[in-house]
């Protein structure tokens, strides 16, 4: 120990009198030192701050991560609420033109106003969820009872569909009425079932209503005839046809042919004789001529 303490003190009279014979050149001696313990020092700092800068930056790109998944769930939950929105709105204009309102009278397309006092806030995750939660049922809610609505509303025009409410044959006029009228063929007088409407050979017969062919064939007095059935009481016929263009058992819509207009049978000449049968009962069928069903109100 001793001997160290005598070698340290030896080399500060050393360093002592280097500095009184170059008092400059100790000086920067002196100060280089000094710069290069700073810098260690700087350097040690500076890798420390880099390593706090890349654990922030790992951070904030986490927290970006979970910020773009919750978004991306919002923006799909956004996007199923938009298609039951489109949805509704389709099926919205589908009861529309089912239920025959008035052009206008709904617009699907024209945003509903709305408006509202003041003061607004930002709005939290929490609450937006549990909006578009309410939302959600909502839809859910109006688009079964639309739902139910349309097939009422099917159910009806499928009845309205299979009234008879148009006339047989395009273009036409009524040559006979129904009820009492003088026999054409060696006078007297008849009570006549149906309508005789002016027609050519080979004009089409056209089905008044939608329904099933119930009887294709010959009837005497009648010659060929057609009929059908449209399952509501009601059963329509088409007599003294040329040909007839459809079979039993054939669904027919309304408008469609169902024969070619001819004279055959107890006839004078072309033309085409219908009948409206209620439950039965014969009755006039120029209460459904109008071209519009007396279902509808």
């Amino acid at each position: 120990m001793k001997t160290s303490r005598t070698g340290f003190g030896r080399y500060l009279q050393i360093a002592g009198d280097f500095a009184a014979r170059r008092p400059a050149l100790a000086f920067a001696s002196v100060l280089l030192s000094g710069l290069l313990m700073g810098a260690g020092l700087s350097a040690a700092e500076n890798v420390q701050l880099r390593a706090q800068l890349r654990q922030q930056q790992a951070e904030l790109e986490a927290t970006r991560r979970g910020a773009q998944r919750e978004l991306n769930a919002l923006a799909a939950r956004l996007g199923e609420l938009q298609a039951e929105a489109n949805r509704l709105n389709a099926l919205g204009e589908r009861l529309t033109r089912i239920g025959q309102l008035q052009d206008g009278e709904f617009d699907f397309e024209r945003p509903v106003g709305v408006g509202g006092a003041g003061p607004v806030r930002d709005i939290s995750r929490r609450e937006l969820e549990q909006g578009m939660a309410r939302l959600d049922a909502q839809f859910g809610a109006s688009g079964e009872q639309l739902s139910v609505l349309e097939a009422l509303l099917f159910n009806r025009q499928l009845d309205m569909n299979a009234v008879p409410s148009r006339a047989p044959i395009s273009d036409s006029y009524v040559t006979s009425g129904f009820g009492g009228r003088a026999d054409p063929f060696g006078g007297g007088t008849q009570f006549h079932k149906g309508i005789d409407f002016e027609a050519d050979v080979g004009d089409p017969v056209l089905a008044v209503a939608d329904g099933v062919v119930s009887f294709a064939g010959a009837r005497a007095g009648y010659g060929n005839v057609i009929e059908v059935d449209h399952g509501n009481g009601y059963v329509t016929r088409y007599a003294h046809n040329s040909r007839l263009t459809r079979r039993v058992g054939d669904l027919v819509r309304a408008g469609q042919e169902v024969a070619k207009a001819g004279s055959t049978g107890r006839s004078t000449g072309a033309h085409v004789h219908f009948e409206v049968w209620e439950n039965g009962r014969v009755v006039d069928p120029r209460k459904f001529l109008s071209q519009q069903s007396p279902l509808r109100r």
